[in-house]
Formats: C-alpha cells, sequence, structure tokens
C-alpha cells in the first residue's frame, strides 16, 4: 500500500518534489472571479456582500446573538464541551507563557529604549462550514487572540441552514465576541474593507477553500493573514524500537485529511518499514475514510529507508515538515540537529492528534515547505510592537555629532539640522 524505496541521492529529490507539487498556484479563473469579487464589495460594500451570500449560499449574511451560542453550547454532549473547555485551557497555558512583554531599558548612551507590545485592535477568524466544520480550529484561532489582548474578535462562518452546535459552542468558549454568518471570498472582502455590520479587522486567520485563500492572498497588505495553507503533511522518523502499529495509525492520521495530504516514514529499518506497510493496509481496512487515504498514500506517500538516522534529520529539514513525529530509542537526542518544522512530537506517546486537539500548542502550521522561515500560529502572531526612545538634552548632545555626521553621508541636510538646531546659541 506504501511505497518503499532506498535512499540513493534521486528518489528522495522526487519524493519532496511531490510534496512542494501539492501546494500549486491559484487557478487561474478562481483568481479572476475573485478579484472581482474583492473589488466589487470594496466599492459598494454591504450591498454586494449580500448578493454573493445570496447567490452562493442562499441566505443574506446575519449576526448571531449570545442566546444562539449558549443553546448550541447546551446542545453539545457534556463530555465534547469538557474536551473542548479542557483544550481551551491547554491552549491558553501555552500561550500566557509565551505572552511577551512591554520593557525599557538604558541604553549604552544613557538615554531610554525599549518596545511597548499591543495587541491587535480587531481580528477575524474564518470557520469553513458543512462538512469541513472543526471547532478545534476555533479555540486555536481565537483562544491565543485573546490571550494577546485582542480587543475584539470576529467569527464569519457560511450561512448554512444548520450551523454548527460545536463551532458556535467554541467561539463561546474561546471568548469571541462577534459571530457573523457570511463565508467565502465575500466574508473575506467584507472584513478587508469594512461592510456595513460587518467590520474591518486588522488581521484574519483561519482555514477555508480556494476561493477563500485567493481572496486572503489578495487581502494581504491591506491586513495580515496567518497564512495560505497548503494539503496537511505528517513525517514519521523511526527506528527499529518503534511499533509499527502506531507509525502506521500516525501517517494514516494524515492520510485521511484528503487526497492531497502526504505521509512520509524516514528509517534506518528495512524491516521497519515493511511491517509498517502490513499495518497500513490491516488498520486502512477498518477506518471510514479508506479511499481518501489510500489516494493520499499512493500520490504522496512512502517510506525512505536511509543509512542512518542522521541523514533521515538532514531529509526531515529539507522537507520542513508541518509536522515531524521522531519515534526512537532516545527521540530527544536527535532534537538538536531538527531545523524546520512546524510542530515536533517526541517519543511513540506524542501522536500527531495530540497536538491537533489539546496539547496546547497551535495546529495552524506552515505546510509545503514553509517551515523554512514561517512560524506557528501563536499569541505572537497577534502582538505587534512599538519602539520607545527618550533622551534628555545631555544624552542627546553626546551624541549629536554623531547623527549629524551620518545624515550629511546620506545627504539628508534635514535631518542634520534637526540635531544641530537644539544646540544653536540662542
Amino acid at each position: 500500500m506504501i511505497e518503499i524505496v532506498t535512499a540513493d541521492g534521486r528518489r528522495e529529490r522526487e519524493v519532496m518534489a511531490a510534496m512542494r507539487s501539492r501546494a500549486a498556484a491559484a487557478n487561474a479563473e478562481i483568481t479572476r472571479a475573485v478579484a472581482a469579487i474583492m473589488e466589487d464589495v470594496k466599492e459598494r460594500g454591504l450591498p454586494a456582500v449580500e448578493e454573493y451570500s445570496l447567490r452562493f449560499d442562499g441566505r443574506a449574511p446575519f449576526e448571531l446573538d449570545r442566546e444562539r451560542l449558549e443553546a448550541a453550547y447546551r446542545a453539545c454532549p457534556p463530555e465534547l464541551i469538557a474536551a473542548m473547555e479542557h483544550a481551551a485551557a491547554n491552549i491558553r497555558d501555552y500561550n500566557e507563557k509565551l505572552l511577551a512583554k512591554s520593557a525599557q531599558w538604558r541604553s549604552p548612551d544613557g538615554g531610554v529604549v525599549g518596545r511597548v507590545v499591543r495587541g491587535l485592535t480587531r481580528v477575524g477568524i474564518y470557520v469553513p462550514g458543512g462538512t469541513a466544520a472543526y471547532p478545534s480550529s476555533v479555540l486555536m484561532n481565537a483562544v491565543p487572540a485573546r490571550v494577546a489582548g485582542v480587543e475584539e474578535i470576529v467569527m464569519v462562518t457560511p450561512p448554512t441552514e444548520n450551523l454548527n452546535d460545536a463551532v458556535l459552542a467554541a467561539a463561546l468558549i474561546a471568548g469571541v465576541d462577534r459571530v457573523i454568518a457570511v463565508g467565502g471570498a465575500q466574508a473575506v472582502a467584507a472584513l478587508t474593507y469594512g461592510a456595513g455590520f460587518i467590520p474591518r479587522v486588522d488581521k484574519l486567520v483561519g482555514p477555508g477553500n480556494a476561493f477563500v485563500a485567493a481572496a486572503k492572498r489578495m487581502a494581504y497588505g491591506q491586513l495580515d493573514i496567518d497564512m495560505v495553507a497548503g494539503p496537511s503533511e505528517v513525517l514519521v522518523i523511526a527506528d527499529e524500537s518503534a511499533n509499527p502499529k502506531f507509525v502506521a495509525a500516525d501517517l494514516l492520521s494524515q492520510a485521511e485529511h484528503d487526497k492531497l495530504a502526504s505521509a512520509v516514514l524516514l528509517t534506518d529499518s528495512p524491516e521497519l518499514a515493511r511491517a509498517v506497510d502490513a499495518e497500513i493496509v490491516r488498520q486502512t481496512g477498518y477506518l471510514s475514510r479508506s479511499e481518501i487515504m489510500e489516494c493520499s498514500l499512493r500520490d504522496f506517500g512512502c517510506a525512505i529507508v536511509c543509512r542512518s538516522l542522521e541523514e533521515a534529520v538532514e531529509l526531515a529539514n529539507e522537507i520542513a515538515p508541518e509536522h515531524l513525529e521522531i519515534v526512537t530509542r532516545n527521540p530527544r537526542d536527535l532534537l538538536p540537529a531538527v531545523r524546520n518544522a512546524g510542530a515536533v512530537f517526541l517519543g511513540a506517546w506524542s501522536p500527531e492528534p495530540l497536538g491537533d486537539y489539546l496539547a496546547g500548542p497551535d495546529h495552524v502550521l506552515p505546510t509545503s515547505g514553509t517551515a523554512r522561515f514561517f512560524s506557528p500560529l501563536s499569541v505572537d502572531s497577534f502582538l505587534k510592537t512599538m519602539s520607545v526612545i527618550e533622551y534628555d538634552r545631555q544624552t542627546l548632545e553626546s551624541v549629536s555629532g554623531q547623527i549629524v555626521c551620518l545624515a550629511e553621508a546620506e545627504r539628508l541636510t534635514a535631518h542634520a539640522n534637526s540635531i544641530r538646531v537644539r544646540f544653536e546659541e540662542e
């Protein structure tokens, strides 16, 4: 079921190329359609949003009141509420420990310098509707924003006939301020420019379909975005000590996302690779999304037998996976060599779904090799900083000559003058 290849300098490169190819450029037709929607909403505001919402979703946008969220909370099974509240508590604790603080100190010159840390004023969270409704994503996006001190969190979700109770309950648990039933590119446009009762936001986060992704790309610059996420991926580094049943289960947990998901095993043990393949066949037989998993593993999955674990880590760094599991006899020994990954899971008892749902670190992670330069969503994503500079007369005078020297070297005489006039004789 899963191809087993030996690293030879060629095949593993083909695997990496296939993984990167999944993040294809936006379809030209989608791009044109979305550009027209964005421009129309910019020009006409809410009437344009209403027209697109009626055309694509069959309902005009509307805002949900707190009573509707509380009803959704009551409608959820108690065990689901308990799980979501536990997850929210862990996410909150994790981000509170990361929260940057404002600070000021004396510079070597003797002046006061520092920075002020502020939460963003208003953040939008996009939540897909229909079968792609994930309450865990609500928690992962909203709780860090709340910890950052964001003044207002606005969640948008398509105005389906039956809004998902778990998603609405998660919004209540996470402290979302407003929930507006509007979806698609028109929702992104409304949050970008403002449209009637739908406010303009400073940042937009959350997953969506190809139209939403294209709209987020176009909106960037008018507002900030988290990232344009590609298909999900997991890479497992394992040695002969790993339990093939566990490894297979973890590969399948990502392969079930969609047919473009990627699940790759790197190992120094040919025996483990064969055992994992057998387990994949066995477990796929009783899992519900077997067709999706089979397509994903056929097109974007494989087991690569490396000459050593060190070679496996180097290959993992080149792939820069969204999720990296290290299931070896001493997994922490390999961590210092890991440079590029969205999230790292150490040991047999730290499977990827633990991070997806409950551990606390965010499951909004860089994909398609972008872990080389992007980081997971966190409280940092919802903060901005302002520099602070305060010198007195004596301290400024002590460095005035150097400032003038630098300004004149750049032929910016007004800059130099700004310093000189302060010390001229009256």
